[in-house]
Formats: C-alpha cells, structure tokens, sequence
C-alpha cells in the first residue's frame, strides 16, 4: 500500500525546550502534551505554558489526556493553549460531552491487540474527529499508552476507517517508514520511541524518526 503524501508526524510526551524544538526543527506537524499525573512525561502547568509559547502557529498543540475530569481539562487548555484533544481510555458518551463543552477537535485513542479490536472506532463517528489507533497495553499496566508496546499493522489492511485516523503504538525511527508502507498512514504519533529513558526524549532520535517519516 502506498501511503499518501506527505506524511505528517506528531511528537508526543515533550518535556523540554530543547526536546521540543527539536521537534519542531525537524518538521513535526503536531506535538503532544501530556496531562496526566502517573505518566513520566505529565506537565505541570507552568511547564505547560513555558512550551506552549515556544510552539509556532504552523505546529498544533494537542494534549493528551487519560479520562479526565472537567477541572483538569480546563486548566490544561488554558496552560498548553491547546488545539485538540486526545482521550484514552474514554467512552464515547463522555467524549461527546467534552467536545461540546470545549469545541476543541478531538482524537479518540482506540486500543488494539486483534482486528475486532478496530470495531470501536466507529462508536466515536460524529463524537471525534480523528482516531488514534494505538497498541493495546498488556494487563496491570499503569499507562494506556508510551510503553514501546505495537501492534500487527497488517490488522489495518482492507479496514474502512470512519474517520481520518493516525498511527501509533511502538513507531521508533527504524520502523515508522514500514509502517507508514503497510498502513497507509499520512499521520504517525510516536513517544517512547524517541526516548533516551522512560520520559526522557532524546533530540537526535527525534531528529532520525521525522527524516524517517519523509523519506517513506
């Protein structure tokens, strides 16, 4: 499958000013900021705001969230001046109800393992406006998402999305060019695999993963 042109790429989890320009350096159309406490790469707020302001307007700045409330949504827009909003773990019902309180876009993580796992993006039409699909996490684990962990990408083929989607889930600099080939995806989302350390991006794999995406 040949993927569409170009492919867009977001870096997700940045921490630091030099991770994130870096990321923006390279050519990152989107990256992610991420709210939500147990995750090494949480940002207080004003961590949050001394990023933000380093974000040029051709970048959107999306934040990622695991179910949250109203009051930590609130204040994450306001400290990452955000654009979109990622939710994991996070039903339909309540996805519509922050989309229509925000007006913020919003990209619905779907977790997948096996191919009946993909029937849960369409449970989000008319609720979001992209699906992430992400790999499903093994059992106990404390994060929904940024552990290295993927999934078999020729799961994708032959599915009729329902919506405009990206990929995630395991991408590092080696293999985001094979999967941007069996997917078809113009946008990839990667994280711990442009880390030196669990939260910790690294500016030269960052720099290796977005000339990677180009090149695909």
């Amino acid at each position: 499958m040949v993927a569409a042109m170009p492919v867009h790429a977001k870096i997700c989890g940045l921490s630091t000013p030099e991770t994130l320009d870096a990321a923006i350096r390279g050519g990152a159309s989107h990256i992610g900021l991420v709210f939500f406490p147990p995750s090494p790469r949480h940002l207080a707020r004003e961590r949050a705001q001394q990023l933000a302001a380093r974000v040029p307007d051709h970048v959107t700045r999306v934040g990622v969230f695991v179910d949250p409330d109203d009051a930590l949504i609130e204040a994450a827009i306001s400290a990452g001046h955000l654009q979109a909003l990622q939710l994991h773990t996070t039903t339909p019902t309540r996805a519509a109800a922050i989309r229509a309180k925000t007006g913020l876009p919003i990209w619905a993580a779907v977790a997948v393992k096996q191919r009946s796992d993909l029937a849960a993006a369409a449970t989000f039409t008319g609720v979001a406006d992209r699906i992430l699909y992400d790999a499903k996490t093994p059992p106990g684990a404390t994060l929904p998402g940024g552990m290295g962990v993927r999934f078999d990408w020729t799961l994708l083929e032959g599915f009729r999305h329902p919506l405009p989607w990206a990929l995630s889930g395991g991408l590092d600099p080696f293999n985001v060019g094979e999967a941007i080939r069996l997917t078809g995806a113009d946008l990839v989302d990667v994280s711990s695999g442009v880390e030196s350390s669990a939260g910790m991006k690294d500016v030269g794999k960052i720099a290796v993963f977005l000339n990677a995406t180009k090149v695909a």
